[in-house]
């Protein structure tokens, strides 16, 4: 400070101060805007992530005093192990918040369409959005929802069974075109209809979960090979209606891939599929999985790499990545049968 010294606490310049608040929790945060009002301003100016996960009692009332003096808030993390906020905590969220860009909201189950509605107006640069377990919301305010926040990448709706109907997907992949991972864990309703509607609206999707989603066939998966080039993680658990159809869909899609290497295979382990879980899909047969694991060297069968994950379908223990078998093969050569 041109050679001179911090002699008091609210002389600390604002870059400093918000250096040091980086270094410590939440609740240190929250307090040290109390200290004076200098802190306070330079802590409300420059404050842009927020966790209040470690409030396991009134978090809907620490949401409604905290976030107006938070208005810069770029990440917001209201996790709940018991819920808590209500639909007027998300009212002062989308009312003070407008440059929010995540916003994690899971298991909130006392919360109504109105809280959707809140954020579609007050929120419309959100990317992040995290509302699994809100059982409330129905399919016509998540759709609203996507209509007016067209810029998310990561959408969470794991078990919002009333929310995630197709109805709602045909909006999300009319609207949400920049989407990158989308959780549609255990929504049990939604069928090829709505996968379909994310596979050609959504070209950048990188990681899909439909675990659970018993309605899908093998027309939600050639979709997703055909328009979704950068697909890197897939969960099918428990899809019982995907078939071999389906794998060899997937194992031939790199094929059809403009690329500068040998066709059919990818050029590292970083291009394509990275994840498969066909956990309980009973119905796959070892040539079809192991073709899909022959075009991409980043799905590993082998001890400490799973990424294929196939558990429940013991017709498939004949499949192996390349380093499995490699592995096989030096062991046999150290230890021969006598």
């Amino acid at each position: 400070m041109d050679g001179g010294v911090i002699a008091r606490w609210k002389d600390i310049p604002m870059e400093l101060l918000l250096q040091i608040i980086s270094l410590v929790d939440d609740r240190t945060v929250i307090v040290a805007s109390g200290v004076c009002r200098g802190w306070r301003d330079a802590i409300c100016f420059g404050l842009l992530h927020l966790s209040l996960s470690w409030c396991k009692k009134n978090m809907n009332n620490l949401v409604l005093s905290l976030v107006p003096k938070f208005a810069k808030l770029q990440t917001l993390i209201l996790r709940q192990d018991k819920p808590q906020l209500a639909d007027d905590a998300v009212d002062t969220i989308a009312s003070y918040c407008r440059d929010l860009q995540v916003l994690d909201l899971r298991k909130s189950f006392k919360l109504s369409d109105r809280s959707l509605y809140a954020l579609a107006h007050g929120c419309r640069d959100l990317k992040k959005l995290n509302i699994s377990g809100c059982t409330s919301f129905s399919d016509t305010a998540l759709a609203y929802l996507a209509s007016y926040c067209r810029k998310l990448k990561v959408l969470n709706l794991c078990g919002c069974v009333k929310a995630t109907s197709d109805t709602a997907l045909q909006v999300i992949g009319q609207y949400c075109n920049h989407l990158q991972s989308v959780n549609l864990g255990w929504c049990e309703n939604v069928s090829d209809v709505g996968v379909m509607s994310l596979a050609y609206g959504c070209p950048d999707l990188r990681s899909l979960d439909l675990c659970g989603c018993v309605l899908i066939t093998d027309n939600s998966v050639i979709a997703l090979a055909n328009m979704c080039p950068h697909l890197r993680s897939l969960g099918l658990y428990y899809c019982q209606n995907i078939t071999d159809r389906a794998m060899y869909s997937l194992a031939h899609s790199i094929k059809n891939k403009p690329t500068k290497w040998a066709p059919g295979k990818c050029k590292n382990d970083h291009d394509g599929l990275r994840t498969l879980n066909i956990s309980q899909c009973t119905a796959l047969t070892p040539p079809a999985v192991q073709a899909v694991c022959d075009s991409f060297p980043a799905l590993h069968t082998c001890s400490g790499r799973h990424s294929l994950i196939m558990s429940g379908c013991l017709n498939l223990m004949s499949v192996h990545c390349a380093c499995a078998v490699q592995a096989h093969r030096t062991a046999a050569f150290h230890h021969p049968a006598h």
